[in-house]
């Protein structure tokens, strides 16, 4: 940038909030008819003001000043004022197809902005794709190139398929005001003066010091089991003593529901539980669906449950929704009691309101549980036409389809 365009961009910078439309307008179409051919595009580049305006300005320079200037409000309306439904219908396209890294703050969509322009214009909501792009960096999407989080493994062709069944499966629920769930196991936590993940404000010079080594002692893990109230956004989370099993993860869903989720929804009668493939609540454990039966009978409920594919863990909303929030909350702090880890859990919020209860279970779990063909057959649990194997609901007994 040569000199004198740098001052044109510190003049008009400085005359900015001392000048009306009109006035800015001539100000800026006066520089640019000085510096004379070429004077509109280096005017524009650093200023930012439109060619069309400076060109503008330059014909009011020609003309006899008419004293107006535009009222308050005045000119063209944005377009998510004159088209209303413009944001909901571009979430609508966005959404089913948005990917990206989870555990980070943006989104990216697949879609690129001239096609989703011209999908908005097939629905009556005719928008550049220029325009498109604003309105996705104001809803939190950015253009982003690969990066490599896809876990390892062969990816299942009704993958896709599967999550918008999981999104059919939310909304229909959601429609009636009955809870939506997210549920898994987060990472075991040594209890201990050990290392923890992450940095914190210390003095210089003053780190906390912890083991050298990650041996097991004698206070044992920690192993947070996390429900998240999709719909409330908010969390609950038991941190278990023993083992992480299929019981553990029921008697966790099953005390969300009797201090929370009852007071919360009183008129629900069915239950949506969003589950990874494996762990505790693994879509292939009988011991899960025994206790989700179990479940239903107990709060006489129609609880379905859906699992995420395979080797898609990380796109579990309790993953980037909660339990990225505590990972943060408590990065290079020493867990050294079950207290602090519970205290640590209880203190995460976020400014988009999420909230979290804790509490520790010092209950006995024990692992090796089995139940026979014939049990599990005969089991009130209906599984869905669109891959059973994933998705099914388990209804009370007297509801036994």
């Amino acid at each position: 940038m040569d000199d004198g365009l740098q001052d044109v961009a510190l003049v008009c910078q400085w005359m900015a909030s001392r000048l009306d439309e009109s006035q800015r307008r001539a100000l800026v179409g006066c520089f640019a008819k000085l510096r004379g051919y070429g004077g509109v595009t280096g005017v524009s580049q650093v200023t930012g003001v439109s060619r069309t305006t400076i060109t503008q300005g330059v014909k009011d320079l020609d003309s006899e000043p008419t004293g107006r200037v535009r009222a308050p409000g005045g000119g063209r309306k944005p377009i998510t004022v004159t088209d209303p439904e413009l944001m909901d219908v571009l979430k609508e396209l966005v959404e089913p197809d948005t990917a990206g890294d989870p555990m980070r703050p943006l989104l990216y969509t697949l879609k690129s902005v001239r096609v989703l322009s011209q999908e908005l214009a097939a629905r009556g909501h005719k928008v550049s794709p220029s325009k498109v792009g604003q309105l996705l960096r104001a809803m939190g999407y950015s253009l982003q190139a690969n990066v490599k989080t896809i876990e390892t493994g062969a990816t299942h062709p009704d993958r896709d398929a599967q999550f918008r069944y999981i999104n059919n499966q939310i909304a229909d629920h959601a429609a009636d005001h009955c809870p939506v769930i997210s549920v898994d196991t987060k990472k075991k936590e040594l209890v201990g003066q050990y290392k923890n993940n992450g940095r914190a404000w210390s003095p210089t010079g003053q780190p906390i010091k912890v083991n050298g080594h990650d041996f097991p002692g004698e206070a044992g893990k920690a192993i947070p089991y996390g429900v998240y109230d999709v719909l409330a956004n908010t969390g609950w989370v038991s941190v278990g003593v023993d083992h992480d099993t299929a019981q553990f993860a029921a008697n966790t869903i099953a005390t969300w529901w009797q201090q929370v989720g009852q007071p919360r929804y009183p008129e629900a009668t069915r239950l949506l539980i969003c589950a990874d493939a494996g762990g505790s609540n693994a879509a292939r454990s009988t011991a899960w669906k025994a206790e989700i039966a179990a479940l239903a009978e107990a709060t006489g409920l129609e609880i379905t449950v859906t699992h995420l594919p395979p080797g898609t863990s990380k796109w579990n909303r309790i993953e980037h929704k909660m339990f990225a929030f505590i990972s943060k909350n408590w990065a290079a702090r020493p867990l050294v009691s079950y207290q602090l880890i519970v205290n640590l859990i209880n203190a995460t919020t976020t400014r988009t309101g999420l909230t979290i209860h804790a509490e520790l279970d010092t209950d006995h779990y024990p692992l090796g549980v089995t139940y026979t063909k014939t049990q599990i057959a005969a089991l009130p649990i209906k599984r869905h036409q669109f891959h059973p194997e994933w998705n099914y609901t388990a209804h009370p007994a007297t509801q036994n389809p």
